[in-house]
Formats: C-alpha cells, structure tokens, sequence
C-alpha cells in the first residue's frame, strides 16, 4: 500500500518522493556550481536544490553546471537523464565581470546586485570587480543605468575538484553576504524599535499620570 502511494505521488512530481528532502536538498546542493544566477528561477542554488529534492523543480534547469552537472542530480536523485532546459539559457564558458571604469558612474546598484560581493566600491566612485571572486552570475549587468559591465571568458578549464572547490568558495561568500544584510536589515531595525520602546514606555507613564490626576479630582471633589 505504501509502495503504491510513493507511485501515485511520484507521478504527479519531478522526482521520487524522498523520507528526508533537506538532506537530499544538501546533497543536491554540493553538486551545483553556486554562481547564483538565478537562471534556473530559483532565488539562489540552494533554493533551487531543495525544490529539486521536494520533487518541485526539474533536474535540468542550471546552464552553468551543464549538462554534466544535470547528469549528476539526475544519477542522486534516482531519475533518468535528460538534456538541459532550454528556457533556462544555453551553458556558456567562465566568464567574469569587468567595469569599464571610464563609464562608470559609481551608483553601487551593481555592487548591490552581486551575490557574493565580488565588486568594490563606494558611491560616486569608480566601482571594480575582484575577478577570482566573480561567480560569471551577469546579475550586475541589468541594474547598470550606464551599460559599463561585460562579461569576459577566463580560458579556464578547471578539473571536477577544482570546480567542487570553487563551488565551496561561492557558497561559502554567499553565506557571508546574506549573514551581513541580514545583520545590516537588524542594526536598521534597532534605532526604530528604540523610539517604538520610548514611545510606549511615555504612554505607559502617561496612563498612570492622567489615573493619578483622576484620583486626587476625586479627592478633591
């Protein structure tokens, strides 16, 4: 009876129904490449790898990772083989940002955009890319109101090792930056929530001040 339900829910889902998806979503993760590109129409990898794991987001949506990448998933996730998505983009050599810097006007959107801060900068200043930090994602190039950022090849041709490296080095950035907008979205908070405290602890005084005026009225009268 039970065989038949996991059937009948894997019919109607991309992959076997799983006892444990944020494990097999961990999994799925290690084996993307972390660019963050949100090609895939997933907010980030590890999105996009839990969706897998929960049987919500086909096997063959990364074009970064390639066809060998959607091979691997489709071999842990117990699932055949198939060719990439094209609505997805078509896979493409590494590549790097570069600012053009005569062009650039210093806005920070690109910076703002980056998933693993690999640009520098300040406003009004020229901006960089660190380029052995750029994970080829072109999430800077739509917000550029001056059209200065292209992407270059590298040439390189990295090993399963090296690119498993590399992989570490992105996700572990990403984490970093989402830890310090999270930590920035929290000292914004802070001044707010001290004037909404201020703010009650005045009414609270303020209640027991006009109760305290009540009483010696009364007193009074």
């Amino acid at each position: 009876m039970e065989e038949a339900a996991d059937v009948r829910a894997y019919n109607g889902a991309m992959t076997p129904p799983v006892s444990d998806p944020e494990s097999l979503a961990a999994r799925v993760d290690a084996l993307l490449p972390q660019t963050q590109c949100r090609q895939c129409g997933f907010s980030g990898c590890r999105p996009y790898a839990t969706a897998i794991a929960r049987g919500e987001a086909d096997i063959n949506r990364c074009p970064p990772g390639g066809q060998e990448t959607a091979g691997e998933i489709a071999r842990l996730v117990g699932v055949p083989a198939k060719p990439l998505d094209p609505a997805c983009g078509a896979p493409s050599a590494p590549a790097v940002a570069i600012i053009e810097e005569a062009l650039c006007i210093g806005c920070t959107l690109c910076i703002q955009a980056c998933p693993v801060d690999a640009i520098v900068g300040a406003a009004k200043l020229m901006h960089t890319v660190i380029a052995a930090e750029c994970t080829g994602c072109k999430l800077c190039i739509p917000p550029c109101p001056v059209d200065c950022i292209s992407m270059t090849e590298t040439g390189e041709s990295a090993g399963q090792e090296e690119r498993s490296q590399r992989a570490a080095h992105f996700r572990s950035r990403y984490a970093a930056r989402t830890a310090r907008l999270a930590r920035d979205r929290e000292e914004r908070q802070t001044p707010r929530r001290e004037i909404a405290a201020e703010r009650r602890k005045q009414a609270t005084v303020e209640r027991v001040m006009q109760r305290a005026r009540v009483r010696l009225q009364r007193r009074k009268g």
